[in-house]
């Protein structure tokens, strides 16, 4: 397993968050640090020191706030989302900043979050502002796919670590019928009992195998980002996975975690499996 969480950082207010949350991280799993500042390439010298400095203060603000961890840096040059999604392969993790210095006031999620986050090989927590009160909460998105699976070992890995309760969402829909359809109303009638009975039975492998953790669950009808958005209000990381059962195969980012990182205030993991050799 990776041996470090790699941060982006650019100087900017959601990448200082992301390396306070990134640094607590590696202090509670027991991982090194690494932070990555990748500079444009600038006309003058000026622009290389910005960035110099830049990581030089991340740095100071890393060990802030999580003694005993080790801290390195790496300064390059070159097409920021290429070099991030590059470190995902042998990172542990990546964290990023929700918007970096480059992104509009008014947009929630930057390019290169939401293009990392499609791409990376690994799992990307996305960081928006500096953490609060803590509640205690790790809260997964669940449906029983390849992609969720991924997203459930890390959330529970997450929860352990945290000593948090993990909390499992999974959401589902009433399919849309034909009105018309012989024996509408009992269909209907079959579907809520049966799919509320199917998503429960999901989570209970997850229990037993984990009898240490405590482990809540949900399966509200609804569209699964309201549930998870919703859930997200009162927990410490939301995890999701990359693609859900409903994902087209090219589909790198689902709707769903597209949805959930521009909406989720708490931190943000989109997980896919790692590929095998």
């Amino acid at each position: 397993m990776a041996s470090q969480i790699v941060v982006g950082v650019d100087g900017s207010a959601p990448a200082n968050a992301a390396v306070e949350w990134a640094a607590a991280d590696a202090g509670r799993r027991g991982l090194d640090l690494r932070l990555v500042h990748v500079c444009e390439q600038w006309p003058h010298s000026e622009g290389t020191e910005y960035c110099a400095g830049a990581l030089a203060a991340a740095a100071d603000r890393a060990h802030e706030h999580a003694d005993g961890v080790k801290v390195t840096t790496d300064l390059r040059t070159g097409n920021v989302v290429d070099e991030l999604i590059g470190e995902s392969v042998t990172a542990d993790s990546l964290v990023l900043g929700s918007r970096g210095l480059g992104g509009f006031t008014g947009m929630v999620l930057g390019s290169v979050s939401i293009a990392v986050a499609g791409h990376a090989a690994g799992p990307v927590v996305v960081v928006r502002a500096p953490g609060l009160a803590e509640q205690g909460r790790v809260v997964v998105g669940y449906d029983g796919s390849d992609d969720a699976r991924a997203a459930m070992e890390y959330a529970v890995e997450q929860a352990r670590r945290r000593k948090a309760e993990l909390h499992v969402v999974t959401a589902w829909q009433v399919p849309s019928f034909s009105p018309y359809a012989v024996a509408y109303s009992s269909l209907i009638e079959q579907v809520m009992r049966e799919e509320p009975r199917r998503a429960r039975a999901l989570v209970e492998p997850w229990r037993t195998s984990n009898p240490d953790l405590v482990i809540t669950d949900e399966q509200p009808c609804e569209h699964p980002v309201a549930a998870l958005t919703r859930a997200a209000g009162t927990a410490d990381l939301i995890v999701v996975g990359s693609r859900g059962l409903g994902g087209f195969a090219s589909a790198l980012l689902g709707s769903v975690g597209h949805a959930v990182l521009h909406h989720a205030t708490c931190p943000v993991a989109v997980v896919r499996p790692k590929e095998k050799p």
